[in-house]
């Protein structure tokens, strides 16, 4: 009978989305003209994909985009490229790209708190698992559940990105849980599936905006048994 354990949630599209203001694209022109609703959700999804590039990159773009989660100086790099390749001016690129980094500027999913409290309650161990180049710790602190997650391995930390056995080994061990004692929850199956390969079991939610995603977390513990 297979027993859980322990849950390694990812971050983005996971746990919390980084959801626009329209604000923040105020006098903001791409290719000289005004930023419309489809050109603003491309530049988010542009800015928020697991994986994947979306522009053309010379070698020296492509190694920082390749390692962007592992060094903060290349992420900002990467994707200070990514938008001026989209055409965005480099003052606005500087604007757009610090709002991204900003841990107060990303909104949790309905359920986040009360699945992260609720699996605290009952002794089950936590980790966010995550590809990124900043820390995060104060997107939980704001939320009032830092303390119901036991770790954070953070890719630019630790030195090894998802899919990799690596990142999933280190958080593995850092709860103290066999693999296949563990589920791993997140919102793409070629980077947070790859925990899969290690032992783990696995589940998908959709990265939707969170007000169209009420209780996709509930729903994905409750697949192994679980509840909050």
């Amino acid at each position: 009978m297979t027993t859980t354990r322990a849950v390694l949630f990812d971050f983005s599209g996971t746990l919390f989305r980084l959801e626009e203001d329209d604000s923040w694209f105020a006098g903001i022109q791409v290719d000289e003209q005004a930023v419309d609703g489809h050109v603003q959700a491309e530049l988010m999804r542009r800015l928020t994909a697991p994986t994947g590039a979306s522009v053309e990159m010379d070698a020296r773009a492509q190694r920082a985009w390749s390692n962007r989660d592992l060094e903060p100086h290349l992420h900002r790099e990467a994707y200070l490229h990514v938008l001026r390749e989209s055409g965005v001016s480099d003052r606005h690129a500087e604007r757009l790209y610090a709002l991204v980094v900003d841990p107060a500027n990303w909104t949790p999913y309905p359920d986040t708190a009360a699945v992260l409290s609720g699996l605290h309650r009952q002794g089950i161990r936590t980790a966010v698992v995550s590809n990124i180049a900043f820390d995060i710790r104060p997107a939980f602190v704001a939320l009032g559940v830092a303390g119901d997650v036991d770790e954070f391995v953070l890719s630019y930390e630790v030195g090894a990105v998802k899919p990799s056995a690596e990142i999933f080994q280190t958080a593995l061990a850092r709860v103290g849980v066999a693999p296949e004692d563990a589920l791993m929850v997140g919102d793409s199956e070629e980077a947070d599936g790859g925990a899969v390969a290690v032992g783990c079991r696995f589940a998908l939610v959709d990265p939707l905006p969170t007000e169209q995603r009420p209780t996709g977390l509930t729903e994905a513990i409750e697949s192994v048994g679980l509840g909050v």
